[in-house]
């Protein structure tokens, strides 16, 4: 099958192309409505857990709070995809990603309202990041792997600016799933894989309780941990000090610029998560161009 696809590549490249733009917009529509429903899942489960800590204390309450947990599924298929002003729900022709958002204007045809511009956004830049990793590893199982991680690292980085959550059920999997990659090395041996994991983990848990213990505050979140922890899997123990460099510079810049104009205040914490996800997908592409260019300068090759 892979020597099929290769085939087309080479001999049709703008029809596979095109075949990879269309799967990957499709991907981005998904990943629309993972970023948007796994935070309320989680937060409905939160809500089902006291629910059920209060029906143990009180059981006659158990059989309403069963009801109502039941009359109200809600999961990433359920309810179906719609209009979040008036619950017009999309038909198959308003659903198509970014093409809908241009025929209807960007607005839901039943009442008239906008629809937020990131929806087409995501799209497109699930479409374009997913076309550039295929280009730049080619039919391979490091383009296969590296489209995942791309875009769980995108799913996280959203529902982390949006909530401030680094959901387990996703950099979990993620850490798994690297160790599982690189057990026939695809990035990264399979030993600089595990003790990446372990790092990863522990050099930021170290970091929170230092600033804890000197501050009082909390700098860092759990899901920062296990996040770095998953980019350690899947790109090993070496990759951790630029990713480490990189999110802190670039969160600290941009945090910067945020508060100099008006749009973050000094004591309101930053989501670290999306500098994390930006600095680990540089290394998963650049990173050994960028260690080798280090120790080059540094005269240590």
């Amino acid at each position: 099958m892979i020597e099929s696809f290769a085939t087309i590549a080479d001999q049709y490249p703008l029809i596979f192309y095109t075949l990879i733009a269309i799967g990957s917009l499709c991907i981005g529509s998904f990943l629309n409505v993972v970023i948007i429903r796994l935070p309320i899942m989680m937060e409905n489960q939160w809500q089902d857990h006291l629910r059920e800590i209060k029906q143990d204390k009180s059981s006659n309450n158990s059989s309403e709070g069963r009801r109502e947990k039941s009359e109200k599924p809600f999961n990433i298929a359920i309810p179906r995809s719609h209009c979040h002003h008036c619950g017009h729900r999309l038909t198959i022709g308003e659903n198509l990603p970014v093409i809908s958002y241009i025929l209807l204007r960007g607005k839901c045809s039943a009442c008239n309202k906008h629809i937020s511009l990131r929806y087409p956004i995501v799209e497109l830049i699930t479409g374009i990041v997913s076309i550039f990793i295929v280009w730049y590893f080619g039919l391979t199982l490091q383009a296969a792997s590296a489209l995942v991680l791309t875009w769980a690292l995108m799913a996280l980085s959203l529902i982390d600016y949006d909530t401030q959550l680094l959901p387990d059920s996703i950099t979990l999997p993620l850490l798994w799933l690297g160790l599982i990659v690189n057990i026939s090395a695809t990035f990264t041996p399979l030993n600089s894989a595990v003790l990446g994991a372990i790092m990863g983990y522990l050099s930021l848990w170290f970091i929170f309780h230092i600033f804890k213990h000197f501050t009082g505050k909390e700098g860092l979140g759990y899901g920062d941990f296990k996040l770095l922890a998953a980019l350690g899997a899947w790109l090993g123990w070496q990759q951790l000090a630029i990713i480490i460099f990189l999110s802190s510079f670039v969160g600290a810049i941009i945090g910067i610029v945020l508060i100099f104009m008006g749009k973050q205040a000094a004591n309101k914490p930053i989501p670290f998560g999306p500098y994390l996800a930006l600095a680990g997908w540089t290394s998963l592409l650049w990173g050994e161009k960028i260690i080798d260019s280090y120790l080059h300068m540094a005269g240590l090759s």
